[in-house]
C-alpha cells in the first residue's frame, strides 16, 4: 500500500514538473514599421518577462550588424537594415528565435 501512494506521489510530481519546464517556451515577432524602422517584441509562454534578452540583427552573410537587448516591457526598435537580414532572439540555451527579414512584414 505505502509502494502505492510513494508510486502515485512520484509520478504526480513529475507530471506537475514537468508542465512547469514545458509552460516556459519563448515568444518573439518583429513588425516593419514602414518607416525605416522594425520593431521587436518577446515573451515567455509563462507570462515570465524577456527584458533584458539580447536581440542580434545579423546580415544576410551571418555577420552581426546590432546588438541590442529588450526594454524592461521586452520590447525593442532599430533601423531597418538594407539587404537581408535576420533578427535573433537569443533567450539561451533552446529558447533561441531567428527571423529573417524576408519574414517580416509591415
Amino acid at each position: 500500500m505505502l509502494h502505492r501512494i510513494f508510486t502515485l506521489f512520484f509520478l504526480a510530481a513529475f507530471l506537475f514538473l514537468s508542465g512547469i519546464a514545458a509552460a516556459h517556451t519563448p515568444l518573439f515577432a518583429c513588425f516593419d514599421n514602414a518607416d525605416g524602422t522594425v520593431y521587436c517584441e518577446g515573451g515567455f509562454s509563462d507570462g515570465s518577462s524577456a527584458a533584458g534578452i539580447p536581440i542580434i540583427v545579423k546580415d544576410g552573410s551571418g555577420n552581426v550588424i546590432q546588438t541590442l537587448e529588450l526594454s524592461r516591457n521586452s520590447d525593442v526598435e532599430f533601423d531597418k537594415p538594407e539587404g537581408e537580414y535576420s533578427v535573433l532572439f537569443d533567450g539561451g540555451e533552446g529558447h533561441d528565435i531567428l527571423i529573417p527579414g524576408s519574414q517580416i512584414f509591415e
